[in-house]
């Protein structure tokens, strides 16, 4: 589904937006950038990050796959998910950038740590 830009996000999945704190850190697979589709989803914050782990195209076990980044910074690396991380803990999006894009709750996420 693609979603309406008159809406945001979080206005189309019918959540309460929780925005990442300033200068929180996100997960982000740097090795990963460049390939589709593109992934994200936030379990709870902790005291250092945001709960946001993102990744294009296939997932790795790697201990050293997702790289810490400060919010702020997610635009220079990976404009597209920007507009996703309002969206609450407990939620994935999944974004192709070839007009497909999907958003879901997902309780699971909320039992890692």
């Amino acid at each position: 589904m693609k979603t309406s830009r008159t809406q945001t996000i979080c206005e189309w999945a019918q959540v309460q937006p929780q925005s990442p704190l300033p200068c929180s850190k996100v997960g982000l697979a740097m090795s990963s950038l460049k390939r589709q589709p593109i992934h994200g989803m936030r379990i709870a914050p902790t005291e250092t990050t945001n709960g946001w782990y993102i990744w294009c195209g296939d997932l790795s076990d790697a201990d050293d796959f997702f790289s810490p980044l400060h919010v702020e910074h997610l635009d220079e690396h990976l404009p597209a998910a920007a507009e996703y991380l309002d969206l609450p803990p407990g939620y994935r999006f999944l974004i192709d950038g070839a007009n497909y894009e999907d958003v879901w709750f997902d309780a699971s996420l909320l039992e890692q740590s």
